[in-house]
This record gives C-alpha cells, structure tokens and sequence, in this order.
C-alpha cells in the first residue's frame, strides 16, 4: 500500500525516466544509434549531477543490477558450451594478455607521474575489464552473436566475468585485507560445485526439465520458474562469495543444455529491457558534470588512451586467432569501453585507500564516459572498415538450438 500512496515518488520517477529515453530513443532512432546512448543521457539528466530529480538512486542502481543478472542469464543460453571449449585458446590467453598489457600502459603513465605500484595495477585490472552489457546488446542488435568473431569477443568477456572475483581478492589483497578462512573455504566450495555443474553439462550435453511439458503450457509458471533459475543461481555463488552474475551466467547454460531457452527468453526478455536500461540510467547517475567540466583535458586524454589502448591490444589478441585485420580491428572496437564490473573494483580499491578520492572520480567518470561513446566507437571503426568484406572473410552465422 506505502508504493501506491500519493507521498511515493518512485512511480512519478519511473515515469519521468521512460518519458525521457522514449524522446531520446526516437532522436537517436533518427540518426541509427543504439539507445545505450539515451539511457546514459537520462541518468546524468536526471540525477544528483543533472537536475536532481531523482533523489533515490540506490533504488535505481538495485534495479540495474538485476539487469545484469539477467543479461548474464541470456548470455549462458546463447551459449554453447562444447563450442566454447573449442576455442578456448581465445579467451584464455586473450583476457590473460589484456590484463597484463593494461598494466603495462597504466604503468607508462603511472610511474612518470609517481603514482605507486599498488595503484598501477588495480587502475590496469579496472582498465582491462571490457562491458558484457554494452557488447552483447549491440551484437545482438546487428544479429553477430553467433557469428565466429562474435564467439571469439563473448568467449573474452566470459572469461573476463569468471577472473573477476580474483581479481577483486588481489586488490583487496593490494590494500592489505585478505579473506577470513570461512571465506576461502565458501569460496572454494562454491567453485567446486560450478566446476561440477560444468562438468555435468557436458557429460549430459542435453536434457528435459521436470514438468517441461506441463510448464510449457502454462505461461505464469514459466515466468515464475524462469526468475528461479536465473536469480537462484546468482543467489547460490553470491552466498557462497563468488560473483553472483557468474551464478546467473551458469544458470543461462544449464537452460540451454535443457533446450528449454526458446519460452524462458520469451517469458524474461521483456524485463531484461527494463532492467538493462536501468543499469545503464544508473551508469549515466555517476557522471559528476562540475568534475568533468574542471578536469575536461585529463579525462579527455585518459579516455582516448584507454579507447585506443584496449582497440589495439583486443585486435591484436583477436587477429592473432583470426588471421584478418578487418574482423580483428572491429572486434577492438568491440572490447576498447571499461566495462561494468571496473565500477566494482575502482569501488573496493577507493574504500582500502588504494587509490585516492580524486583518482577514483577520474576512474568513475572515464568508465562511465567510455560506456557512453563505446557505441559510436564501435559504429565508427565499423564504416571506417566498411561493410564489404572478402566472402572468405565473412562470418556465418552459427544458428544455435533454443
């Protein structure tokens, strides 16, 4: 009854926030952009840092890390986890080669300026993290996903989720707090039992779900059953203090070894839209405009570096796999934005004092700047490589089973 009160102001702010991306949708629409773009500009519109019309914006944030959960969630059943495995050279010396060369670059500057080796590398692990959430979307939106160099950039950003708790023990480690032994032993346990289901999924390969065949009939149940898997195996490794977004992926590969993903991502898609877009409304919430307006020329700087820096090593990473500058050079462009997680790590690293106020509100503005032009980068590296590849150099479409 308190939500349906006339005092709530919730609902009048969820309106005002879908009024807002409708006008900026169909502006961008216009000009064939993607409307990541509109739910950015919404959040620095509408928040503290904006015309402060949105006063709660841990509600927003809450809300937006569902959509990661389940952008996670319909990850895992794109997935196929055979296919994975053959080409898992890609990722894991990919991520392994991005990490290490972001640290390098944040050390040619880090060292110049005097910055010590503790913030170099937490400041190149934030760096190194591409976004799930803005890649996904817009291979999606081109139909590349189950293209072989859609494959090759999920397989790095996978690989970049599952080394993501790691390396959030390093930087906690970097500030000087190491885990209780209660916490490794539930950390251990709960990778021992996502090792198990991986393990049995590709044993098993395929299999039916209970009452599969009652379920499909009956649409409550499926949305119902469908928030159970996806947020019940994000509940289980985040009790078990591993990432819950990597219980969500997990779940996403368990449907689809069910074949069951055709109803659930029928029955979930909808809410994904809202969620997502909310993720990104809060993104948009951090960008500090008077920040960003004294410090205009090291942010810009910074952030092309990064843009550039992260292009070159991805398409040197992916070219070395691909053998074809062209594809290689677009999925750079893919992987060059710091992704959603650094938000996390440049957090945790900020609170153990590993890095100061300041830098933490030039690392919060550049991730969140990175999201914003990630879209137009990508886009522009597209025309500039232009649209017609050698037919040897197209990519096929993989149709995966729902």
């Amino acid at each position: 009854m308190i939500l349906l009160s006339a005092q709530n102001p919730f609902i009048l702010n969820f309106v005002i926030i879908g009024l807002i991306i409708i006008a900026l949708g169909v502006i961008l629409r216009y000009f064939r952009q993607p409307y990541i773009i509109a739910y950015i500009i919404a959040g620095v519109l509408l928040g503290k840092h904006g015309f402060g019309i949105i006063a709660n914006e841990e509600l927003i944030t809450t809300l937006g890390d569902f959509g990661l959960l389940l952008l996670l969630f319909f990850i895992g059943m794109e997935i196929s986890l055979p296919n994975l495995l053959k080409i898992w050279k890609i990722p894991a010396f990919g991520t392994l080669f991005q990490i290490l060369g972001s640290i390098f670059s944040v050390s040619l500057i880090g060292l110049w300026i005097g910055w010590g080796w503790n913030q170099i590398i937490v400041l190149g692990f934030v760096m190194s993290f591409s976004s799930s959430a803005v890649v996904i979307k817009l291979l999606g939106d081109n139909a590349e996903s189950g293209t072989s160099l859609g494959q090759s950039v999920i397989s790095i950003l996978i690989m970049q989720d599952i080394l993501f708790i790691p390396i959030l023990l390093a930087t906690n480690y970097l500030g000087g707090n190491s885990p209780t032994t209660t916490e490794v032993v539930l950390q251990l346990i709960g990778a021992s039992l996502l090792i198990a289901v991986i393990v049995w999924i590709l044993k098993k390969k395929t299999y039916s779900l209970p009452f599969s065949a009652e379920i499909e009939k009956d649409h409550e149940l499926q949305v119902i059953l469908a928030f159970i898997v996806c947020f019940g195996f994000a509940a289980i490794t985040a009790l078990l203090g591993l990432s819950a977004a990597l219980g969500a992926f997990v779940g996403g590969m368990v449907i689809h070894a069910a074949r069951s993903s055709a109803w659930i991502h029928d029955s979930l898609n909808s809410f994904r839209v809202i969620f997502v877009a909310l993720f990104f409304v809060s993104v948009g919430m951090l960008i500090d405009l008077q920040f960003l307006s004294a410090n205009l020329k090291v942010i810009s700087l910074i952030l092309v570096a990064v843009l550039v820096t992260n292009h070159l090593i991805n398409a040197i990473i992916i070219y070395y796999f691909e053998r074809n500058w062209r594809k290689s050079l677009y999925g750079g462009a893919l992987l060059a934005q710091i992704g959603e997680l650094s938000f996390i790590i440049a957090s945790s690293a900020f609170q153990i004092t590993v890095i100061s106020e300041f830098s933490y509100q030039l690392t919060i503005i550049v991730i969140s700047l990175s999201l914003l032009v990630s879209p137009l980068w990508i886009i522009g590296t597209k025309k500039l490589l232009g649209d017609s590849l050698p037919e040897n150099t197209k990519l096929e479409v993989e149709n995966t089973p729902r």
